[in-house]
């Protein structure tokens, strides 16, 4: 008979979930004095210890007697000491498992990262008849997120039902992180809409996580908001989830109250969620408060450096970042590729090509690491950036991966900015025979192409992305003012303030003129005038967004924008001339990494 995940053996014994069998009214006085006779189980540190024991019970004949049986069985496979293997031997040598058995194997397994073997033991399950409960389905869906296997998760989701289990909140709560771990977000969705009033905060904090994972920021922050309106207590899974959307998503504001609210309700913040802070602060751009978190840590781990390390990196203070990196080695803790990717896009960003190629050797052959791709085009663009392309070229060539999309991006974009055709050329030609469909590719050449006065051939890519059927991702622009996230497009209406939008853009255009500014247009290909090129760089993204900012927030007060695409040299000077004329401390992140403007100067010193 099974009374959820307890099973009454021979109606005399109830094993329960801690694993400490409880009597029933009568037990035999001989089974009584062999038990007697053997040690506790709980007291077991050892392998070792554990088969001693076994062969007691062995030898008394109470390893077919299915309490102890389970009991046996569940601590060898459980424990941190157990051996999975022997925990099998145990398992097969059991006439008739109970579904306490197969659930101990299914838990173990996932445990042990081995879903296959989980869902080998849920269909066994199956095949002999013994029935799940609701103590089967989180530990079988967990193996069925570890392997993302959605349509395997999306099977068992239907047995669950069939055995009418679909109600039980452990088993939703687990089919929300299994779908959201597949990325099957409206499934996941869908299943969370289904708790009703049965939600626990488990259930929120899983599709937190998984609108996290699967990058959508915005859904994340709304649902985070929306569980605090509705009177939900955060827990610290769910904040982490919160604060690593508002990392992506340059929400300060909101990522600034999430630290207040995990200050106030938790005493001491786990590790991973002081983390989470120190990456909400870098990519918001406060990097000297990620900095202060990060000191005060008592304890740091191999996570902890690296997204400080990265944090610098996108910052451009390679300096900081390598000593970083130096005061986690001389913690002991040993470097993982994650790290090396921080610690070279560090050197890049800062132009700091001897120190890169150091700790690529070191990487190599002091820690063993082999490189990767993201290594190799790590090393590609720190090189093109020094204006070593031959060498950067070479090491392509060299590369014991095949290069990707990104590598020979790298290379073109540096070919870009040191006015190398012939590279750029061959860079663009290994973009289409990948079969690049990302128009910026052909943009970088015919720019090239443009401001070398080459119309012809800046004409001819042009052509070649219009009949390739290309379209080019527009330029999006983020900016937070009192909380709310504002989005703009280049020559956008949309906005409510629109209308007063462009009169300060307007107005800064014409301070901008009286300091002598005017706009490169070189690198506009279009062939009209420079009075239309002009017009179309007025008003793209980025302008329209800084203009917001500078309309809706007080003098003093920082500025920070969020684009997807890399800013170009224009918007660069533009926005350094505005710092000064309207003497504000403004921040962009682009694709690749921030640029803090003040007085006029910008933190990267003109190296991007």
């Amino acid at each position: 008979m099974m009374v959820g995940s307890l099973a009454v053996h021979q109606n005399l014994y109830l094993i329960t979930p801690s694993n400490n069998p409880i009597q029933w009214s009568e037990q035999r006085p001989r089974e009584q004095q062999q038990a007697s006779c053997i040690p506790s189980l709980n007291q077991i540190k050892t392998i070792e210890e554990f088969k001693q024991v076994h062969a007691h019970f062995f030898k008394l004949g109470l390893d077919q007697v299915p309490r102890h049986a389970s009991e046996l069985l569940s601590v060898c496979a459980l424990s941190q000491w157990g051996d999975m293997d022997y925990a099998r031997l145990i398992f097969d040598d059991i006439d008739q498992p109970c579904a306490y058995d197969f659930n101990t194997m299914i838990r173990a397994h996932v445990k042990d990262c081995d879903p296959d073997a989980a869902v080998r033991y849920y269909k066994e399950m199956l095949e002999r008849d013994t029935l799940p409960n609701n103590f089967t389905y989180p530990f079988v869906l967990k193996a069925c997120a570890q392997l993302l296997g959605e349509k395997e998760g999306a099977q068992i989701h239907g047995q669950a039902i069939k055995f009418g289990l679909e109600t039980d909140i452990y088993i939703q709560n687990s089919l929300i992180n299994m779908y959201g771990k597949c990325g099957e977000m409206k499934s996941s969705s869908k299943v969370f809409d289904l708790a009703g009033t049965n939600k626990t905060i488990a259930s929120w904090s899983a599709l937190l996580a998984a609108y996290a994972r699967n990058g959508q920021w915005n859904e994340c922050l709304n649902l985070f908001m929306t569980m605090n309106n509705e009177g939900w207590r955060a827990d610290e899974t769910s904040m982490v989830s919160a604060l690593t959307s508002c990392s992506h998503a340059g929400a300060f504001d909101l990522g600034r109250s999430i630290h207040c609210s995990l200050l106030r309700n938790i005493s001491e913040p786990d590790i991973t969620s002081q983390t989470a802070l120190i990456d909400m602060y870098c990519n918001c751009g406060r990097l000297e408060k990620g900095l202060d978190i990060f000191e005060r840590m008592k304890i740091k781990n191999v996570w902890t450096y690296s997204v400080m390390i990265s944090g610098l990196a996108m910052h451009g203070d390679g300096e900081g970042a390598l000593q970083i990196y130096s005061r986690m080695l001389k913690q002991g803790l040993e470097p993982n590729e994650v790290v090396y990717v921080g610690v070279l896009n560090a050197c890049s960003h800062a132009g700091l090509l001897k120190e890169g190629l150091q700790c690529f050797d070191r990487m190599r052959f002091e820690h063993r690491i082999k490189p990767t791709l993201l290594h190799y085009n790590c090393m590609v663009d720190l090189m093109g950036r020094a204006g070593k392309l031959e060498e950067a070229h070479k090491l392509i060539k060299e590369m014991q991966v095949e290069p990707d999309e990104v590598t020979w991006r790298c290379l073109l974009s540096a070919c870009k900015v040191h006015g190398n055709f012939e590279l750029a050329e061959i860079a663009h030609r290994k973009l289409l025979k990948l079969n690049s469909q990302n128009t910026g590719d052909c943009i970088s050449l015919s720019n090239m192409y443009a401001q070398a006065k080459r119309w012809e051939d800046a004409a001819k890519i042009r052509k070649d992305i219009a009949n390739r059927g290309l379209s080019q991702a527009p330029g999006i622009s983020r900016v937070e003012v009192k909380g709310k996230m504002h989005t703009f497009v280049s020559h956008d209406w949309s906005h409510p303030q629109s209308y007063e939008v462009y009169e300060m853009l307007y107005q800064m255009e014409w301070q901008l003129r009286f300091e002598g500014y005017s706009p490169d247009v070189s690198q506009v290909p279009a062939n009209v005038d420079d009075k239309e090129k002009r017009q179309m760089l007025s008003a793209n993204s980025h302008k329209l967004a800084l203009a917001f900012a500078l309309l809706n927030t007080g003098n003093g007060s920082k500025i920070l924008i969020v684009s997807n695409i890399r800013m170009s040299r224009e918007c660069h000077e533009y926005t350094a001339l505005i710092s000064q004329i309207f003497n504000r401390e403004i921040s962009v992140k682009d694709r690749q990494r921030f640029h803090h403007f003040k007085q006029g100067q910008c933190s990267c010193r003109g190296y991007w």
